[in-house]
């Protein structure tokens, strides 16, 4: 069975579908295990790989979209998202019972739960950009303006800062 037939997957896709976005799932092959290694299955840089992110601010989750050469600045996050309390990663388990994804599927896209959303503004440096789509081998085609209208996110240069090339 392809991936692209995984319930996550078709989460992802039916979501798309219902946002009239054109279904631009597309699956990764077996030998791209990181971001970098699907970038460049995709002929694309590792920039315009979008890392999906979960965190709590106090009692609340949220979702953090940043572009692949990029880290969360997690110091910034009860700015952007206008909330108070620690920020903390919370477990893979529950990032699951919250998402309804694994993490190397991990998209705010059909997710079981509707998260606030920010998303890197350093990713408009791409006309597209690729995120996971359900499943760590399958992605999906969009822009940052698409991704915004999808999430319903707010896009911000404060939630991410270049990563440390060490």
């Amino acid at each position: 069975m392809s991936n692209l037939e995984l319930e996550p997957v078709k989460r992802v896709r039916k979501a798309l579908a219902e946002a009239g976005q054109p279904d631009a799932v597309r699956e990764v092959t077996d030998t791209a295990r990181s971001p970098g290694e699907i970038a460049e299955a995709l002929g694309v840089e590792p920039g315009a790989m979008v890392k999906t992110q979960v965190f709590t601010i106090g009692n609340r989750y949220v979702f953090v979209l940043v572009g692949g050469d990029h880290q969360c600045s997690e110091e910034q996050l009860p700015k952007v998202f206008q909330l108070q309390g620690d920020v903390v990663r919370p477990s893979i388990d529950l990032v699951r019972a919250v998402t309804g994804f694994s993490k190397g599927g991990l998209t705010p896209v059909g997710s079981v739960s509707k998260l606030p959303t920010a998303i890197d503004a350093s990713l408009k440096r791409f006309d597209k950009i690729y995120a996971a789509a359900g499943h760590s081998h399958c992605v999906f085609e969009t822009s940052v303006d698409e991704l915004k209208s999808l999430t319903n996110g707010l896009v911000s240069y404060a939630v991410a800062k270049p990563a440390d090339p060490s």
